[in-house]
């Protein structure tokens, strides 16, 4: 998709050649007209010296594509696992999460406009090596280390920086994302993550063009993907937007898809949509929307479906696919009752609950704790560690 294709502004902010921070870009090719093209995501922009994507971090120089955002953050924050959302991937336990800024998407009903959409620098106000987030993560006793508040896609190096350095301090990580990548970078990116929600927006392909300006092949693609040649677990949300992706016909094409294309097992959130950015005058999603889009995914044959942004226990739990027993409790993000044994199994009837179960479940619960990783480094100097 070039400039000329993208319905919602130029897939480039124009501006004057300058010298931009940041780290070198991979996956760009330079075009005969002098251009460079970025071959990250499916949108490719084309752009000149001093000029950005679409996604506004990546930039065009001399040299190539640069990462403007490397080694920067827009905050790090504690947050429950089952917040990504992740309810099969290490129940109850606390992840460190953090996000940069930009976006490769447009979408009109993005609910984390602020950070995704910004166009000022002046967000990204902590900074964090990858080895300071991997030893920061590891003190404060998260498990994993989650790409999230916006796509990290677009922050692809600093990701795959960050995951090897946690992964040799026995930290998983994880990206909350929308799946629209390239097939070598797309490559690249899974192979470091431990688990993903990739966000499956619609089923109609009109949906995607007109509010987000990409295409849903492309994310059926990331999704096929990853669950058939990749060792990532995955999760999948799709916010619910009334009068636009919640009719009974589309939500059975979606979960026919899924059932047939990625199987049962893969966990399917159904999120509720809240009037935010430029879709402030569509209606929250009501709680029977969820509830009926549930009834079909479960009636398709998926095995486990959740409703999100509510508070419903009942949907909000993971039961046995086998004989029904209730395996996981999640009052919101707080956890009761838990019947898996060790290895995962239903302990009512021993059959295997699909997900990453390590050990017992984690007691973090809903707190949302944010950090300040310099400030934790320097106590920590302080103090001889």
């Amino acid at each position: 998709m070039n400039e000329a294709s993208v319905p919602d502004g130029p897939a480039a902010i124009q501006a004057a050649p300058e010298s931009f921070d940041g780290a070198p870009g991979r996956y760009w090719q330079r075009l005969p007209d002098g251009r460079v093209q970025c071959d990250l995501c499916p949108r490719q922009c084309r752009i000149h010296e001093g000029q950005r994507g679409l996604c506004f971090v990546r930039a065009a120089t001399a040299d190539g594509i640069v990462l403007t955002t490397w080694g920067r953050s827009s905050g790090f924050c504690i947050d429950p696992i089952e917040k990504k959302p992740l309810n099969h991937f290490l129940p109850g336990t606390p992840v460190l999460s953090f996000g940069t800024a930009g976006c490769n998407l447009t979408c009109k009903f993005c609910q984390n406009w602020d950070m995704s959409k910004s166009r000022e620098m002046d967000i990204l106000a902590d900074a964090a090596s990858p080895e300071l987030l991997a030893a920061s993560a590891q003190a404060l006793g998260c498990r994993s280390v989650a790409f999230t508040y916006n796509d990290p896609t677009i922050f692809l190096e600093y990701a795959v920086d960050i995951a090897q350095a946690c992964h040799e301090s026995g930290i998983r990580t994880v990206a909350v994302t929308a799946g629209y990548i390239s097939p070598a970078p797309r490559a690249e990116f899974y192979r470091h993550l431990d688990a993903a929600n990739i966000d499956l927006k619609a089923f109609d392909d009109k949906f995607y063009r007109e509010l987000c300006t990409v295409r849903l092949g492309d994310v059926l693609e990331t999704l096929q993907y990853v669950h058939h040649e990749t060792d990532t677990w995955l999760e999948v949300t799709t916010l619910l937007i009334p009068g636009h992706n919640d009719s009974d016909a589309e939500l059975v094409r979606l979960a026919d898809w899924f059932v047939r294309e990625l199987g049962p097992d893969v966990p399917l959130h159904f999120s509720a949509f809240h009037p935010d950015y430029r879709m402030r005058d569509v209606p929250p999603t009501p709680h029977e929307t969820l509830l009926r889009a549930r009834r079909i995914a479960l009636d398709a044959g998926l095995h486990h479906v959740y409703v999100g942004n509510v508070h419903d226990t009942r949907a909000g739990s993971t039961y046995c696919h086998s004989c029904g027993a209730l395996l996981i409790e999640r009052d919101w993000y707080k956890l009761g009752a838990w019947n898996l044994d060790a290895q995962g199994n239903c302990s009512q009837c021993g059959a295997a609950c699909a997900g990453v179960f390590d050990g017992p479940p984690g007691a973090w619960g809903p707190r949302r704790q944010p950090v300040n990783l310099r400030r934790l480094a320097a106590e920590r100097a302080a103090a001889g560690f």
